[in-house]
């Protein structure tokens, strides 16, 4: 876009929501309407996103003061956030300085894990979160972030997190970023992500000529000659260039103006950054110096800093701050000065040779660093001035990676191997770099690198700091997918003499632990039981970790009370809070597995949300997409598809904002069953070869039975039952195996006895009727296991009597699925009214999968009863429609009835006993099939839908 002069700018046209062109704005017409589409959807309750990136000076941060200027004048709130090379280090800067909040403070109480401080990334960007919903809430608001090639990690991951979360909201996100600025992966990543999501994506490319005829004819006044227009292709048609090029030469009278054209009466030509260079060349020496004293200081500058770094008053500065604005380098900006473009600072940059520009870094960071609080700003300077052995830089570096592990890992490592690579081999403290690097890697999930780390740390630890790091390394290696090798350092931990009790708690839980995870009962039972047997002498950790191996073997071993008497004395351990923080949610999340075993849903669910507030509270980041995938796997089994693949969707966001990508597994083999579930065999198809792609180790309280189970029952669908058979070959031949399948996995006996007899395999058909049989009988307190029984010894022996008794199902698939085998059964009969009585049962199955929405099964079921001389008219039941009101779930009208009431999303998520990030799917959803896009539209339906709704503030 067309720039004018400064002193013609103060002249020209507001922007308007009605034109796309006009002085000082020209050549960018389809991004301006873009632009304005989005302000006026936002005027009546629509949100959007746009992302706009370009080469320096092609106008991005001209586009953004542009909208905001529109947007004021249309009523909006407005919020600006510019990120900047020497700010990246503080976690959220953009952000924060954008929404008015001053920093984002963590709580005074620092909760350990055992890699290291809780992670409080998530807090942080819900602090953030918070308010932000609150005032777009109550009105439209524009909030635009400039420069993000400069934002730090945390800054993408809340981006990320938070155009999604308030998505339903008036809220008109503009990001920018400039393109040649070096590899970005994170924001390339973010960008991609946010257009896959429907943004609209923005190349500012050079002026065309048109554009280019119009900026010189309004900064010249007259309509240009050819070879007026050939500065075009000097400027590159570079906007800013072409403006500050046409300023400076009228300045130098290059130009004739006469019979409304402007000629060249130079031949003077010279390349456009020249000009840049020599517009600094004419300001005076001590004017310069100054200019390139604040260039190192940032692209912004505070006057105290530039007084404090030269050691002048400000009076002392004024002239050559006054020679600086009137030449139109620097200009104020709020409390700050800035230069007038990133192209001017680069400029100046530029002008300061490396060995001057390092020095001037190193001034910089010692006045910050000598001014006490915070190192972080400094460490940006420290950064471009640090030499190998600078003690005190060094010690800048370290304090400011310790300050930001906690609130943005990803910078801390990035702080700490840069400190390691410029120690000196014999730098004492070389180990303590070394743990906060390790720390921060393990946090942001760089495993193999932490490890690798750990390991060289331990060969120069001080015998003190050693043990601490090897419970680090262990845990890293069970995290890592490799519990052998966790289990292998614990021990070797365990065998040191005079270990600290503490380390000897968090040593003994890891191997616990690590033993669950390889299901080596024999040997963790003796272990366990001889920890229980002199609890005195070992820690609430270690207890913690015996009484939780002891429940997964009682669970294997089909005991369930005694699993469940198990957990329960684990959780009145960890409730008193001197158990290891992870416990406790570890804890939680098992009980709630157990109780989806025995089919107590309700019981999972408390259990379910106790864990998701411990995990909150605690900073556990590593298990925040937990609670959503166990959610989505309870609606499964009660027969809330559309329930289930709104936590799963939320679960798999999560895990994917964090990198936790033993979720990312999870939640895409929980939504390739729902896909199955409906019917949608290529996305069932499509969702396993994206979890088979996800290189990560199945996640602990899942394990690869789930998803063995996942891709057996969609090869089944394809007609492939010997390759299911194949998948699940080492369920259907090791006990442990199959016990843990049938409690874990919904309806694993009675379809895994079909699977078998289907592939002609009695054998393994009779062994799962064996663990089926099993589990009944010790467990007469658990009916749910008779009535499982009773349907695979039903379809195993073809018994109907045995089905009948199987119809008390607690979960409605299931009922469904027995009266079809039953259906099934009778259809095979040859007496007088079993034809008749086939019809009643898969009446009766169709009816079932109808409500629940189990296309593929109806569709079989359809097919059965054709078979039969039944034809069913298509969705007779109660089979709910794809569109529309009564497309809706229970949950989704629940958080509708809710929004309509001008709760946001935070308020209805603490309602409902739900996370942001599942409310926030559920409008998605609730959106496509309404086909709106805005909260009005939905308060507007709802009030049409439930006048007797009133809306509470």
């Amino acid at each position: 876009m067309g720039h004018l002069s400064r002193c013609d700018g103060e002249t020209a046209d507001e922007p308007d929501l009605h034109q796309s062109s006009w002085p000082g704005w020209r050549g960018r017409a389809r991004e301006w309407r873009l632009v304005v589409e989005l302000l006026q959807a936002a005027k009546i309750g629509r949100g959007g996103i746009i992302l706009v990136e370009g080469r320096s000076g092609v106008g991005k941060s001209r586009l953004l003061d542009m909208a905001v200027t529109a947007a004021a004048r249309a009523g909006l709130e407005i919020a600006q956030g510019t990120a900047d090379e020497l700010t990246q280090l503080i976690p959220l800067a953009p952000l924060t300085s954008a929404l008015g909040q001053s920093g984002c403070a963590l709580p005074a109480d620092d909760h350990m894990t055992i890699s290291g401080p809780a992670d409080q990334r998530l807090l942080l960007v819900e602090r953030l979160q918070g308010p932000l919903e609150q005032r777009v809430a109550q009105k439209p608001l524009l909030l635009t972030l400039d420069d993000l090639q400069w934002a730090d990690p945390i800054t993408l991951l809340a981006l990320r997190s938070m155009t999604r979360d308030l998505a339903s909201y008036p809220l008109v996100w503009m990001l920018t970023r400039t393109s040649g600025s070096g590899d970005g992966p994170r924001l390339n990543c973010l960008f991609d992500v946010l257009e896959r999501d429907g943004a609209s994506r923005i190349t500012l490319e050079a002026l065309d000529e048109r554009a280019v005829t119009d900026v010189v004819t309004d900064v010249l006044g007259a309509a240009p000659e050819p070879e007026v227009l050939a500065l075009a292709d000097i400027a590159d048609g570079n906007p800013f260039l072409l403006v500050d090029l046409l300023e400076k030469l009228k300045s130098e009278c290059v130009f004739r103006i006469a019979d409304g054209h402007a000629r060249m009466i130079s031949a003077r030509l010279p390349c456009a950054q020249a000009i840049t260079q020599e517009r600094l060349e004419e300001l005076s020496a001590p004017t310069r110096h100054m200019l390139q004293g604040a260039g190192i200081l940032g692209r912004s500058f505070s006057v105290r800093d530039l007084t404090e770094i030269f050691g002048e008053s400000t009076s002392g500065l004024l002239p050559m701050l006054e020679e600086a604005m009137a030449a139109g380098i620097v200009e104020p900006a709020g409390d700050e000065l800035t230069f007038r473009h990133d192209l001017l600072w680069q400029a100046v940059i530029g002008t300061i040779p490396a060995p001057v520009r390092r020095a001037l870094h190193h001034d910089a960071a010692e006045m910050l660093l000598n001014r006490g609080g915070s190192a972080v700003p400094a460490a940006a300077h420290l950064i471009h001035s640090a030499g190998r052995g600078d003690t005190s830089a060094l010690l800048g570096l370290d304090q400011a990676a310790r300050e930001v592990l906690r609130s943005s890992p990803q910078t801390a490592a990035d702080l700490a191997l840069r400190a390691l690579e410029l120690s000196g081999s014999t730098d004492p403290d070389w180990f303590g770099r070394a743990t906060t690097a390790v720390d921060a890697l393990t946090v942001i999930g760089r495993l193999s690198e932490a490890a690798d780390l750990a390991r060289a740390a331990l060969g120069r630890a001080p015998a003190c700091h050693a043990p601490r790091l090897r419970c680090a390394l262990a845990h890293i290696l069970l995290l890592s997918g490799r519990p052998a090798d966790a289990v292998s350092e614990a021990e070797s931990l365990l065998a040191q003499k005079d270990l600290p009790e503490d380390l000897r708690g968090i040593a003994e839980w890891t191997m616990f632990w690590g033993l669950t995870w390889l299901n080596d009962f024999q040997k963790g039972r003796q272990q366990a039981e001889a920890v229980l047997a002199d609890r005195e002498r070992h820690t609430d950790a270690a207890v913690v970790g015996a009484l939780l191996l002891l429940a997964r073997f009682a669970m294997v071993d089909g005991r369930i009370a005694d699993s469940f008497a198990r957990l329960c004395e684990a959780l009145r351990i960890t409730d008193s809070g001197t158990a290891e923080a992870i416990q406790r949610p570890y804890t939680r999340l098992i009980l709630s597995l157990h109780y989806r075993a025995v089919r107590q849903f309700d019981a999972a669910d408390i259990a379910i949300q106790a864990a998701e507030e411990e995990i909150n509270d605690l900073g556990l980041t590593v298990l925040a997409a937990q609670p959503a995938l166990f959610r989505s796997v309870l609606n499964l089994g009660v027969g809330r598809l559309d329930d289930a693949a709104a936590e799963a969707q939320a679960g798999k966001t999560i895990a994917e904002e964090l990198g936790t990508h033993g979720f990312i597994r999870v939640g895409l083999s929980i939504l390739a069953v729902l896909a199955l579930r409906r019917g949608d065999i290529d996305a069932a198809v499509g969702h396993i070869e994206r979890f088979q792609s996800v290189h990560a180790a199945p996640e602990m309280l899942f394990g690869s039975v789930w998803e063995r189970w996942v891709m057996a029952a969609v090869a089944e669908a394809q007609g492939d039952p010997g390759r299911a058979i194949d998948i699940l070959h080492t369920i259907y031949t090791d006990e442990e195996e199959r016990r843990w399948a049938l409690l874990t996995t919904p309806l694993t006996a009675a379809w895994m006895t079909r699977l078998a007899l289907a592939a002609a395999n009695r054998p393994y058909a009779q062994a799962i009727v064996d663990t089926a049989e099993y589990l009944a009988r010790n467990n007469p307190d658990f009916p749910v296991f008779a009535t499982t029984f009773a349907h695979a010894r039903g379809i195993f022996h073809q018994d109907p009597g045995a089905l009948t008794a199987a119809a008390d199902q607690p979960e409605p698939w299931a009922r469904a699925l027995v009266a079809e085998d039953l259906g099934v059964l009778w259809a095979t009969d040859s007496g007088a009214d079993a034809s008749v009585k086939a019809v009643e049962c898969l009446d009766e199955a169709l009816d079932g999968y109808e409500r629940i929405g189990a296309l593929w099964d109806v569709a079989r079921v359809r097919a059965r009863l054709r078979a039969l001389g039944v034809r069913r008219r298509h969705w007779a039941r109660s089979q709910r429609p794809s569109f529309g009101w009564d497309s809706l779930t229970d949950t989704e009208r629940a958080v509708a009835d809710l929004v309509a009431r001008g709760m946001t999303n935070r308020q209805a998520a603490e309602r409902m006993f739900l996370s942001p990030h599942t409310v926030s799917t559920h409008l998605r959803r609730m959106f496509g099939k309404l086909d709106i896009a805005s909260r009005a539209e939905l308060a507007r339906i709802v009030a049409e839908k439930r006048p007797d709704l009133r809306r509470t503030s």
